[in-house]
């Protein structure tokens, strides 16, 4: 199945929720996994994002679906990257 890497910025008011409720970062998890989207690892960063997940999703339309879902919410902002394996991008350019 298809990887993506999802990096994800807070706003104001996500960052009030998570001060609140931290939990509430790991609730995201079975949102997604309703969606059709898996998450297989997940990230606290430094720097210009404050989240990094890898999720697994059937297609690209699933996981756009799923990153508008939890953005139009108002509390994130998130970019997408679709993650090719290395193996299989070294193959492709054979």
């Amino acid at each position: 199945m298809p990887k993506y890497v999802m990096l994800t910025r807070l706003t104001d008011e996500g960052a009030q929720t998570i001060k609140r409720n931290p939990e509430r970062i790991k609730e995201v998890d079975s949102e997604l996994s309703s969606m059709g989207v898996s998450v297989l690892e997940q990230y606290a960063v430094l720097g210009p994002y404050d989240f990094v997940n890898i999720v697994e999703a059937p297609d690209n339309l699933t996981v756009a679906k799923a990153a508008l879902d939890l953005g139009a919410r108002g509390s994130i902002r998130i970019q997408t990257l679709p993650a090719i394996p290395v193996d299989e991008f070294i193959a492709g350019l054979k």
